[in-house]
């Protein structure tokens, strides 16, 4: 008898804690921006939503300096109003993230 097919085998995001099943859109997160001395650093593998939600929000300095683990990004209060309204989404959910892009 063949067990069903697990979500627990999907990657959990580190953000919303949702799995990330191979369909959902998905991106690898640098916990130090790559121009900023992290392209060899750690990455996270993250939807998609929150990786956009994650760069909309903060700026490459800030991602830098203030909120380079998954902690300090879970803590920052503007992606902490954000994670219980995605984490309610279904796995594979995605959207355009609103706003646009932070001003460089």
């Amino acid at each position: 008898m063949n067990a069903a097919p697990s979500e627990e085998k999907d990657p959990i995001c580190p953000l919303c804690r949702r799995p990330i099943p191979p369909e959902a859109r998905q991106s690898k997160h640098h916990l130090i921006p790559r121009l900023r001395g992290g392209k060899v650093g750690p990455t996270v593998l993250r939807h998609q939503i929150c990786h956009n939600e994650i760069h909309a929000t903060l700026t490459e300095t800030a991602l830098a300096h203030v909120c380079n683990s998954v902690e300090r990004l879970q803590s920052h209060a503007s992606l902490a109003k954000v994670i219980p309204w995605v984490s309610k989404r279904p796995p594979g959910f995605h959207s355009k993230t609103p706003g646009g892009r932070r001003k460089r």
